[in-house]
């Protein structure tokens, strides 16, 4: 294990102390989650509204309607929510804020497809408006599947629901898959389109809502010891890598019809690539920030089918053990094709074709059954000469910013220094931060901060169309070569517990490079 050394910071020594923001303030609204008895609901969306209340960041007049279609009344449904939320809310559950909380919190019984519940839905509304002071301001939330929203966006069309009136908005959140190709992606996207323009309409990744994510911007553009150095003359390459240890699950059909690289590449690792790569925008305005993403998605190098097959790896797990346990293979797994040849593993080689990057290698990884869980980018520096320490006991190793999305997120930089002694002797140390400890504070969960942020109509950190449709773009020409080439790429097997099939070590080993160790 590397030595570390804690980085020094003003927070630590006053933790209460406020930093500038320039975030437009939630307004109060009525939030309507459609596919409100679903597991999302219950373990994420529910907990992160409590929790935002728990913190004074929920607006006094927000109310939360469940739009399902079990029948519930408002008391049952509050109590199914109370006992999730004690256990899924990061900081627990406190009495006097829950009974504050949940007595906003309605239910909606209705089919999707039945146009009356819209126009029930519609009076609920209007009257919480009247009762609550809500303004007419609306945010849907569509946690069910892409399937359904033709007929939910319909018959909201149908109702008046799209429709803000005078001062006041009407905006919607779409959960991931945005589609399974390019194709259905704009199909999706064109049916958004008829209730909702691109600026009312919050398309969500998790990912970008981590705290870490957030701050990579800022680590970039607000330190002006690596912006300098953040180009093709200093940087060696970049690794990228979401690795789990948990299998399907019970998502078993679902993830049998996308795989990896349609799960997390397309959506979650194509995102990260895009902090880590964009030019500084012009300003923190979301279509600035949004515009510098999709340049680089536009920039990643057209892969041919030899590209694929030389520079991408795919695997699928194979029985194997994991903490001492002994796990199935992925073909015997609970409805899962066992004739499958979906991969649950990808790694690729990457280039984004612009000047800043020309040369600049980005690996990227992710799989499940893997290891270890986490989340993390490297950028990995190029070596300095070794002229003066030649004799040194050790090579001299590459200088590596790591920064940690989950768990346990933070940034580290590991650095060359001298060993005490009379003798000359060189090992790495790291620098490390963590958000944990340096703030003395919990960071707010992905969904906490997202939903605050559709509240306030900010759009930062969510994709816009031409950003999902671009990257489409790039893996569809990856998923030809694997489905519909005559000769395709052969599907490489791993054991369950492993870091992945030896080709993927391969693919880094072929360019004297190796993953770094998580």
């Amino acid at each position: 294990m590397l030595p570390a050394f804690p980085v020094s910071n003003e927070m630590q020594a006053n933790p209460l102390r406020e930093g500038l923001s320039n975030r437009a303030m939630p307004q109060p609204c009525n939030v309507v989650i459609f596919g409100a008895s679903g597991d999302l609901t219950f373990r994420k969306l529910i907990p992160a509204l409590y929790n935002l209340a728990a913190d004074g960041d929920l607006p006094g007049a927000a109310n939360i309607i469940g739009f399902a279609r079990r029948e519930k009344t408002d008391e049952s449904w509050r109590t199914e929510l109370k006992d999730t939320t004690a256990k899924c809310s990061r900081s627990g559950l406190k009495e006097e804020v829950w009974g504050n909380f949940s007595s906003r919190i309605y239910y909606h019984q209705s089919e999707f497809g039945d146009a009356n519940g819209y126009k029930s839905l519609k009076e609920k509304l209007d009257a919480l408006d009247a009762k609550s002071g809500t303004r007419g301001n609306r945010l849907f939330y569509l946690s069910v599947s892409p399937t359904e929203y033709d007929g939910i966006l319909d018959h909201l069309l149908a109702a008046g629901l799209t429709t803000a009136g005078e001062g006041s908005w009407v905006r919607v959140i779409v959960e991931k898959p945005f589609g399974t190709d390019l194709a259905t992606a704009q199909e999706l996207n064109g049916i958004i389109a008829r209730g909702f323009a691109e600026k009312d309409t919050f398309r969500i990744d998790h990912y970008l809502g981590k705290e870490t994510a957030q701050n990579i911007m800022v680590l970039r553009f607000a330190n002006s010891i690596l912006e300098p150095l953040w180009n093709h003359r200093y940087v060696d390459h970049v690794q990228i890598t979401s690795a789990e240890t948990l299998g399907v699950e019970a998502r078993g059909p679902y993830y049998d019809k996308s795989g990896a690289l349609r799960d997390m590449v397309q959506s979650h690792l194509v995102q990260m690539l895009c902090l880590i790569a964009m030019e500084p925008p012009t300003s923190l305005g979301a279509d600035a920030v949004r515009d510098e993403k999709v340049k680089v998605v536009r920039a990643l190098r057209k892969l041919s089918p030899e590209d694929v097959g030389r520079d991408i790896v795919r695997g699928q797990y194979a029985a194997g053990s994991i903490g001492g346990k002994q796990v199935p293979a992925y073909r015997t797994e609970d409805r899962v094709n066992p004739k499958s040849m979906t991969e649950t593993f990808v790694a690729l080689k990457m280039h984004v074709d612009n000047w800043r990057w020309h040369g600049v290698p980005f690996y990227m990884r992710v799989g499940k059954r893997l290891a270890k869980g986490g989340a993390e980018i490297a950028v990995q520096f190029k070596e300095a000469p070794g002229v003066l320490f030649n004799s040194a006991e050790a090579p001299l190793g590459p200088n590596q910013l790591v920064i940690r999305i989950q768990p346990d997120e933070g940034v580290s930089l590991r650095l060359q220094c001298k060993v005490p002694g009379s003798t000359l002797r060189i090992e790495p140390v790291k620098m490390d931060f963590h958000y944990g400890t340096s703030f003395g504070r919990q960071s707010p969960e992905a969904y906490e901060r997202l939903i605050l942020d559709a509240m306030s109509g900010d759009a930062t950190l969510f994709a816009r169309r031409d950003e999902v449709e671009e990257a489409w773009r790039y893996v569809d020409a990856i998923e030809h070569t694997w489905h519909q080439n005559p000769n395709p790429p052969p599907l490489c097997e791993y054991s369950a517990g492993s870091w992945g099939p030896k080709e993927a070590e391969q693919l880094m080993e072929r360019d004297g490079r190796t993953w770094r160790r998580m």
